[in-house]
């Protein structure tokens, strides 16, 4: 790795959606091992800012480097450092779990007969190894969400990034995939964590962001961030009367 202290780097980024700045100016470093958690409202720009750092999105002006690569014009580098743990469940309908791994670890060159061995320790790793020849289909939630941590850990990445990994969980899989998060970061892995709760963040991470609007608010220790009485904010949503 070119830069083995940051593991991710966003200077000045700017990015629009047509007329809508969705990320204003964005900069934030988050370091290699690090524990970070990204909070903000919806429609603050945090999957916007998984977008971009992942290749997913592109933007207008700035620089993203990922320990030391740049997104763009050092794609293939910089994302086989990147596991993605997206929201969405969205997988091959036609593959069984296992194939979807094998599948998902050749796009990193990984060959088949290693990438089989990978899947299959992960699957049992992760509570799935009877389900090894079922599809996606037939899993509950739950098992979908380790799925999507099998997925995202098939090609050893050093960075994982999850996307609100915990949203519409009951509490035994929300812990469950705390204990995963935690296990994964004492491993070496710089986990970066985007989330609305701040229960979660508190829990689990040692530097906190706070994005709203497109524009960072603050970035730093987690003692400190949760200290800073000016940071804290009721958000309500309205969706019709009160009966």
């Amino acid at each position: 790795m070119r830069n083995s202290e940051i593991a991710i780097s966003l200077k000045n980024v700017t990015k629009f959606y047509q007329k809508f700045q969705a990320l204003d100016n964005v900069s934030f470093e988050v370091k290699r091992g690090d524990f970070f958690a990204f909070l903000g409202p919806n429609g603050a720009g945090k999957t916007t800012t998984i977008n971009v750092v992942t290749g997913l999105s592109n933007y207008q002006s700035g620089g993203i480097q990922v320990f030391g690569y740049d997104t763009t014009a050092e794609y293939l580098h910089s994302r086989r450092l990147v596991g993605l743990c997206a929201q969405e469940f969205n997988f091959d309908p036609f593959l069984t779990i296992h194939q979807l791994l094998v599948y998902q670890a050749g796009y990193f060159g990984i060959l088949p007969g290693e990438a089989s061995r990978r899947a299959d320790a992960l699957l049992e790793r992760f509570q799935l190894g009877e389900k090894r020849s079922a599809k996606h289909r037939a899993l509950s939630s739950g098992m979908k969400k380790r799925l999507l941590f099998c997925r995202a850990l098939i090609h050893d990445p050093e960075i994982i990034i999850l996307d609100e990994p915990t949203a519409g969980c009951d509490l035994e899989l929300k812990f469950l995939i705390w204990d995963y998060l935690i296990q994964l970061n004492k491993e070496g892995k710089t986990i970066f964590l985007t989330t609305h709760y701040m229960e979660e963040a508190e829990k689990l991470c040692r530097t906190i962001g706070i994005i709203n609007h497109g524009r960072i608010v603050r970035i730093g220790d987690k003692k400190e961030i949760l200290q800073d009485k000016s940071l804290e904010a009721v958000f309500l949503e309205v969706t019709g009367p009160d009966d």
